[in-house]
């Protein structure tokens, strides 16, 4: 009998290629997995190149945040680059898309107008639950704008003239930094708006880093973004307040567009928005996309975490809210709320097709939030379940949310500290956070007491 070759007489050798091997297979096998977030059926879509150079004192990239959930179960698979941009551009042209073509489109929803010295106009809840139920077209809604947004004229005009999907962001206070949308396809930017609204503070940051010209009257663009400024001290006393204005009414800034994309500052988007927009809304058939919490199902959940943690220090406040909202119908999550797969999205990206549905559904919301506080994941099941009609929801696993954005913290500021945009600075401090009336028995008071139980079985 011969000898075998040379190359396996290595036991050491053999192993090493059994490794590399079973290596490359994995590797394959991992690429190919249907537990991928993202799916693309065509890889090769042309790609911008890096849209800007920012000075190394600007500091974009710090503090980016780790992920860990390299799979998740219900994978996205996005179409073809250009037979989505084209599959959307019909759609924008075509006034009646929402509706289904034996049927004529809805009227669009109509808007109270007036002045008050709050932009939200400041209706008590009484009056706030009666448009819940818009079964009556005829019926003018409050949706902000009681003041006037403070804008420059060239900036409204550039608004106005955006016709198809608006990307959409805000930095006030100088909250975070602009981060420019990663994997744009060729012809994202001559087809989607890029606006980022940011206030006074913000601006003369970006001034003396020399990413704009100091002269306001002057076009202003960063890479990808157009940037607004807006004169936040004549809206309300709180930056946050002053970025849910864009965030939730954008339906009313961009009054012909027929898509947008919400993006929180604290994210750089790495999947173009054509791309997003045809796979969570189009395709779905859903009036509005937005990922579900990692951790809380429950509205109560988040309640306690905000107060805990806290994000909103008015604990008072939280607790009349949350007793306002137990009071008037909202109950915990259950298969019950089946196709909501939960009650506490995460609203850091939203997208919206806008439809009569979802700027309602936006405007009730915007209604909450001017009276109590801007946060938005608070009030979004109570308004969801009970306005009518309902919007078409898809609520899209936060493993998907994790693939499409890259996460950063905020801005850190002398000594450490965040920026107060957020909401808690500046609040008056009523009850410690994590005092035991938000922990334990009795939380919120007896108007919460059903839903707590229920909650907790």
């Amino acid at each position: 009998m011969g000898k075998p070759p040379v190359l396996f007489q290595s036991k050491l050798l053999c192993f090493s290629l059994l490794y590399l091997f079973t290596s490359l297979f994995l590797a394959l096998y991992t690429s190919l997995s249907p537990t991928k977030c993202l799916l693309r059926s065509s890889p090769f879509d042309p790609l911008q190149s890096p849209l800007f150079s920012y000075p190394p004192s600007y500091g974009e990239h710090k503090y980016a945040l780790p992920t860990a959930r390299p799979a998740c179960s219900s994978p996205v698979l996005f179409s073809d680059y250009s037979k989505a941009v084209e599959e959307i551009r019909d759609l924008c042209a075509n006034s009646s898309w929402s509706s289904p073509s034996t049927l004529p489109p809805p009227p669009p929803l109509r808007y109270k107008k007036g002045r008050d010295d709050n932009f939200g106009g400041a209706f008590s809840a009484r009056e706030r639950f009666s448009y819940f139920d818009h079964s009556n077209d005829g019926v003018e809604v409050p949706c902000g704008f009681f003041k006037e947004f403070p804008i420059s004229m060239d900036d409204r005009e550039a608004m106005e003239k955006c016709g198809g999907v608006v990307v959409a962001s805000a930095i006030f206070n100088d909250h975070d930094k602009i981060r420019q949308p990663r994997g744009l396809g060729s012809q994202t930017l001559a087809s989607v708006c890029f606006f980022m609204f940011v206030d006074n503070a913000t601006a003369r940051v970006l001034e003396n880093h020399n990413l704009i010209p100091r002269n306001s009257g002057a076009s202003r663009k960063i890479g990808a973004w157009r940037i607004v400024e807006v004169a936040g001290e004549r809206l309300y006393e709180n930056p946050a307040m002053n970025g849910v204005i864009p965030k939730h009414l954008v339906h009313r800034l961009f009054p012909n567009s027929k898509f947008s994309v919400w993006i929180d500052a604290k994210l750089q988007m790495v999947v173009d928005p054509v791309l997003l927009v045809h796979s969570l809304l189009v395709r779905e058939g859903t009036d509005m996309a937005v990922s579900r919490h990692p951790y809380y199902v429950h509205t109560m959940e988040e309640a306690m975490a905000t107060a805990r943690w806290q994000k909103w220090r008015d604990v008072d406040s939280l607790k009349k809210q949350m007793e306002t909202y137990c009071e008037n119908g909202l109950q915990p999550w259950s298969h019950n709320k089946l196709p909501y797969s939960s009650d506490v999205p995460d609203s850091a990206l939203i997208l919206r097709r806008h439809t009569p549905t979802t700027n309602l559904f936006s405007c009730l919301l915007f209604n909450e939030l001017d009276a109590f506080n801007p946060r938005d994941q608070l009030a979004f099941a109570y308004v969801r379940d009970l306005m009518s009609p309902k919007p078409k929801l898809n609520m899209f696993d936060v493993e998907v949310f994790e693939q499409v954005v890259l996460e950063y913290r905020h801005n850190l500021k002398r000594g450490g500290a965040a920026s107060s945009a957020g909401g808690a600075g500046g609040m008056r401090r009523t009850k410690r956070a994590g005092s035991p009336e938000l922990s334990g028995n009795g939380s919120f008071g007896g108007g919460c007491q059903k839903y707590l139980e229920e909650m907790w079985g």
